[in-house]
């Protein structure tokens, strides 16, 4: 059954973020076990840093971009409860999307740490140096990044049982990333 796709720049926003976020959660898992080589870790204190930065500018295009260009409607093979359920997940999404690299933010700049590529655009912090705030910040990160990790797993856990199981379109809504016409 061939679906409603959505739209090119709307594929190319989702994979591009999709790498970056399957990237991003191993550096951010794996940069604070004891015992790491510290050029290592320290490149992946970088890497996650600014690459949080970056997503956080990603899902703002990516919502101005849904606001300007709603996504095709749900596939008529879905139940309520299935449509629901997507829609709850997908904000939740969105929500945690916005909240975990923002927590970051504040986790780096009120512990007194550089941000990269904020830095070398000269981008004041906005937020105090708080040892008390970053410690907040650092639980918020972690806690919500834990959940948002949740929430993919079941984003790619549906995904993988419309395609493999259902085989309704549902996933060719999405694929391919780029080409392949706009709706």
């Amino acid at each position: 059954m061939t679906q409603s796709r959505y739209t090119g720049p709307a594929r190319g926003l989702h994979w591009l973020m999709a790498v970056l976020i399957l990237l991003t959660i191993p550096a951010g898992l794996i940069m604070v076990q004891p015992g790491l080589d510290r050029s290592f870790q320290n490149w992946l204190f970088i890497y996650h840093k600014n690459v949080g930065v970056l997503l956080l500018l990603l899902i703002v295009v990516r919502l101005l971009w849904r606001l300007r260009n709603p996504p095709p409607p749900k596939p008529s093979s879905l139940t309520a409860i299935q449509v629901r359920i997507a829609e709850l997940t997908h904000k939740a999404m969105y929500a945690l999307l916005f909240v975990v690299p923002i927590a970051g933010y504040v986790r780096v700049k009120a512990g007194g740490f550089p941000i990269e590529s904020l830095d070398a655009l000269n981008i004041p912090s906005l937020v105090p140096r708080s040892e008390a705030l970053a410690e907040v910040a650092k639980t918020v990160h972690y806690g919500f990044g834990l959940l948002l990790m949740a929430l993919i797993a079941m984003h790619i856990g549906a995904a993988l049982f419309h395609t493999m199981v259902k085989q309704d379109g549902v996933f060719s809504r999405m694929w391919p990333p780029v080409g392949g016409g706009t709706r």
